[in-house]
């Protein structure tokens, strides 16, 4: 009895701390990086969605390429990821679109982490379940988070600082790190997608165990607004909406998953795609050609107005869209052969002669937001440059960053003579008409890798200003599953892609740009930066306590690796172009940050003509 005694004692002692610890937690509904939330406990809707929006109707959305994978933990490793897979998932939060970076409950009712930010704990919704009805539970996130982190490049990077998760407690699971201090860590966790444990170690209709590290093509089960209905590989996929979806009517859900059933078609490239979009069989595009949308809706569905053709601001996004040389090639290592790229690229013809002087040139990697940089260096950024000073360029601290300047015979003529001059300077020489390697002899050649036609746009006088300075160029053009698994090895010289980044920067700048990730297969630091100016400074920019001081480390980062020469930055047009046909309807007041918002708070006319057809003969 005394042996019994004294262990009650000893458990009670041991549990009470735990206990204690638990009831001083301080739960929240939402998370945001800048002061609170917007929206308070207890919220009916967002703002900018129609939270009487009419339910129903079908949309009919296009891609390029193909796909023959549906495992989202395979996403940038393994198969092409069917476009639309992720509408079958709930997560554990979810974004607003008219705040800079919140996230409230979705799958967690509530969040909590303690003021060191050392770990955080999330309470699952009791009613949360799968499609099968099984609920969700801590080891179904657990699961999910295991399993991404372990699959996927891009979380292996993201989640670099979640030690482990583990259930603490029958609707509780808490995310322990490895480091205290680190804001977004409780938001970037927020962010992960609830895979159903029971489903991924269970067995196919024929017995076989499925394998959540291997490609599969069996329609998963998931949780969230929509099902899948059909589809066939590489084709089109179709998902139908979930009638009894347990989350529909959450303040989060109200008024968006407004569509019945929404397909997706693949198309082999762009020109196929617009023409079926000109011919009826997709109902909404987002136009990437400033020459399309200047020149190419002159047809009579256009004309007479049943396609309607709109534009919104993009203001949730900074953007840089670039060259990016391939850093593990021996010739792209000397920043003064990357900076002579620079000078072959003429924008502004590009921009008066194709692209109807509507675009930018691109001058920052956060370009269009209040992250980027500009003038000369100053206070806390300065203070940041200063303590890396002896491992960045020399202008970072003595010129404002600016792009050669083209446009005119010229300037086209002194932008060649100061790239030959850089090109020399890094050891080459021209032989005739082709560049050589002074020491060895070998021709400067390279390839620029692409995937869609209307890369020659910009590639083919590219092309042509880099062969007067001797420079053997071909431009290789693939699949997009070519394309997606040469980028996954680092099999390229040089490709042009959009690095998109977020008004509240932060973990993802390490699989961006970090060291760790150079060598990661799948990773997106395509360049194979390792600089330990870019790692200090990513890390600086991670652990910023205000806004202030996220601001000023990410100038201090923007400026290093444009002084880099990492790109050749090219241009963008910060409004979303978009046409459709007119057979949709959006909310008066649109979400600020959220662009054009389709199809999330959109909804179906037919839809809203039969409820209110259906309204007739009723009593008011």
């Amino acid at each position: 009895m005394q042996f019994r005694l004294l262990a009650i004692a000893c458990l009670a002692a041991l549990v009470a701390p735990f206990s204690a610890a638990k009831a001083e937690m301080s739960w929240r509904h939402g998370l945001s990086l800048v002061g609170e939330p917007k929206y308070p406990q207890g919220f009916a809707h967002f703002d900018y969605v129609n939270p009487s929006a009419p339910q129903g109707g079908t949309l009919r959305l296009g891609s390029i390429g193909g796909f023959d994978n549906f495992n989202l933990a395979l996403t940038g490793l393994k198969g092409e990821l069917e476009i639309g897979i992720s509408r079958i998932y709930d997560t554990l939060m979810t974004s607003s679109l008219d705040e800079i970076s919140s996230e409230y409950g979705l799958v967690a009712e509530s969040v909590s982490y303690p003021d060191d930010i050392s770990s955080v704990t999330f309470r699952l919704r009791p009613q949360a379940r799968f499609h099968d009805g099984k609920k969700m539970t801590p080891e179904d996130v657990i699961f999910s988070f295991e399993t991404l982190k372990a699959t996927s490049p891009m979380y292996m990077a993201y989640w670099r600082n979640v030690a482990k998760a583990e259930a603490t407690g029958p609707n509780e699971v808490t995310f322990t790190f490895d480091e205290k201090g680190n804001r977004e860590l409780p938001l970037i966790v927020g962010q992960l997608t609830v895979l159903p444990k029971h489903w991924w170690q269970g067995k196919t209709a024929n017995g076989t165990p499925r394998d959540v590290t291997a490609t599969t093509l069996e329609p998963p089960l998931g949780s969230g607004p929509y099902r899948m209905k059909t589809f066939e590989a590489g084709r089109y996929a179709v998902y139908e909406q979930v009638a009894d979806y347990w989350a529909k009517d959450l303040p989060v859900n109200r008024g968006t998953n407004n569509f019945g059933e929404i397909r997706y078609d693949y198309f082999r490239d762009a020109t196929v795609l617009f023409e079926a979009f000109k011919g009826d069989r997709i109902d909404w595009r987002r136009e990437n050609v400033i020459r399309n949308w200047m020149t190419a809706y002159d047809f009579p569905a256009a004309r007479d107005g049943r396609i309607v053709r709109e534009e919104f601001p993009i203001r949730n996004l900074g953007i840089m869209q670039g060259m990016v040389f391939n850093l593990r090639r021996e010739k792209f290592q000397d920043i003064r052969v990357r900076r002579a790229f620079n000078y072959a690229f003429d924008f502004e013809e590009l921009n008066r002669t194709i692209f109807f002087d509507r675009y930018e040139r691109i001058n920052s990697f956060f370009f269009g937001t209040e992250l980027a940089s500009s003038g000369l260096p100053q206070g806390r950024e300065l203070e940041l440059l200063n303590a890396v000073k002896d491992k960045v360029p020399p202008e970072v601290f003595t010129t404002p960053y600016a792009n050669p300047v083209g446009g005119t015979t010229e300037k086209k003529r002194d932008n060649l003579r100061t790239a030959l001059g850089l090109l020399r300077e890094a050891g080459y020489e021209l032989k005739g008409t082709r560049l050589v390697d002074a020491r060895t002899g070998t021709p400067f050649t390279m390839e620029i890798l692409g995937y869609d036609q209307t890369m020659e746009r910009w590639a083919a006088p590219f092309k042509a200003a880099l062969e007067r300075l001797g420079i053997g160029v071909s431009l290789r053009i693939v699949d997009a599953a070519q394309y997606q698994n040469r980028l996954r090895s680092f099999d390229f010289d040089a490709t042009a892609t959009l690095f998109p980044q977020s008004l509240s920067p932060g973990n993802e700048q390490r699989d961006f740009w970090g060291s760790h990730a150079a060598d990661q297969p799948g990773s997106y630091n395509l360049a194979g930066i390792k600089n330990e100016a870019v790692d200090a400074l990513i890390e600086q920019i991670i652990y910023a306590k205000t806004r202030e001081e996220l601001v000023a480390a990410t100038h201090a980062l923007d400026r290093v690796l444009l002084w880099s020469a990492y790109v050749v930055p090219q241009y963008y047009f910060m409004k979303e172009l978009t046409a459709r046909w007119d057979r949709f309807d959006h909310p008066k007041t649109m979400p600020y940050f959220g662009g054009a918002a389709f199809p999330t708070v959109w909804w179906s006319k037919a839809a809203a003509a039969a409820n209110d057809n259906s309204r007739v003969g009723r009593n008011p």
